[in-house]
């Protein structure tokens, strides 16, 4: 069987065993929604200066529980997955059986990018019938779908690299959302703030890869300036996680 071939047979094997855990699928489906509906409630009533534009904070939301939700589904999913399965010893046996590690690896990456991809579309067509909110369309479309894949695909890769640093599958949950949450506060996710926020703030949200996804993303739900120096961030983000992976990366259990 082909490289092709095995990847999307093992990527079958990945997509049966998400949908027949069915507290993980309604973890991974419903929690952006639910961020969606508490923080548009708590704070979707007025409007945010997005660059020169002002929008509804509803509809901002709307475009940040998308890009949050492909966070959760590429980074997370992938950081967590792969290191309980390193402990379990799963990838120790893949390791030695005569499958290769391109496909296995790749069947993953390959589900968390479909799941990213459906997330987008839940949460696209969820605020559009209760918040009226903005769907990309013409151009925009194009732009959005090119900052989608390359996010999803670079945030699959940091996924990979943290599994480096995460010590066991006990402590994967403190550091995946360790780093995931804090930046999303300062790269305006969980708070629009535009450039009223302090310079240090605003400084750390462009050095992270997170700031540069989420403004693709808005570009395409908000009609703001779409910027390809966002996409070229994203891009090395990743390429530094694919580069960090195959260097550190561990297929056998660890103790500590």
């Amino acid at each position: 069987m082909s490289t092709v071939g095995l990847t999307l047979s093992q990527a079958r094997y990945v997509n049966k065993a998400f949908w027949r855990n069915p507290a993980r699928v309604f973890f991974t489906f419903a929690f952006p929604l639910m961020l969606l509906v508490i923080f548009t409630s708590l704070l979707g009533n007025g409007t945010v200066l997005v660059g020169s534009s002002a929008v509804k904070e509803s509809t901002y939301y709307v475009a940040a529980m998308a890009a949050f939700a492909v966070i959760q589904a590429c980074y997370s999913n992938i950081a967590s997955s792969v290191t309980a399965q390193r402990d379990a010893g799963i990838l120790k046996r893949i390791d030695g059986s005569p499958l290769p590690k391109g496909p296995f690896m790749g069947s993953r990456i390959l589900h968390s990018v479909v799941v990213a991809v459906m997330l987008v579309l839940l949460t696209a067509a969820f605020g559009r019938a209760f918040y009226s909110s903005h769907i990309p369309t013409g151009t925009a479309i194009v732009e959005f779908l090119v900052m989608l894949v390359i996010g999803s695909a670079s945030f699959c890769a940091l996924g990979l690299a943290i599994t480096a640093v995460i010590p066991n599958a006990d402590a994967s949950a403190p550091v995946v959302f360790g780093t995931v949450l804090p930046l999303c506060f300062v790269s305006g996710i969980f708070i629009p703030f535009g450039n009223s926020a302090p310079n240090w703030i605003l400084w750390v949200g462009r050095i992270f890869p997170i700031k540069h996804f989420a403004n693709g993303v808005m570009a395409g739900f908000l009609g703001t300036p779409f910027d390809w120096w966002d996409v070229l961030v994203v891009a090395l983000w990743g390429a530094a996680g694919v580069l960090f992976a195959v260097r550190r990366f561990s297929w056998e259990p660890r103790t500590g």
